[in-house]
C-alpha cells in the first residue's frame, strides 16, 4: 500500500507542472523544474530528483498519477 504521506498533489497549467504550496517552506503557487513528459516517464518506472526552486529542498519522485506525485520522504 502506498503511504499516502509521501505524496504530494500538483497541477498541470499549460505544460507546466505546479504545487499550490511547497511542503517544505510553504510558498505558494511554486513552478516546479520538471515537465508533463517526465510525468509520464516516472509513471514508466524512471525515477526523478526534484529540487524546489522556493527553497532548494530536494526529493526523489518515484510514481506519479494524474493528481499526486509519490516521493522517497514523508511531505505531510
Amino acid at each position: 500500500m502506498i503511504p499516502f504521506s509521501n505524496t504530494w498533489p500538483y497541477d498541470i497549467v499549460q505544460n507546466d507542472v505546479y504545487v499550490q504550496d511547497c511542503p517544505f517552506c510553504g510558498s505558494r503557487n511554486v513552478l516546479l523544474p520538471m515537465k508533463p513528459k517526465e510525468l509520464v516517464s516516472v509513471r514508466e518506472g524512471k525515477k526523478k530528483l526534484l529540487v524546489f526552486p522556493c527553497c532548494h529542498n530536494r526529493v526523489t519522485v518515484l510514481d506519479s498519477d494524474p493528481d499526486y506525485i509519490l516521493t522517497d520522504q514523508k511531505l505531510r
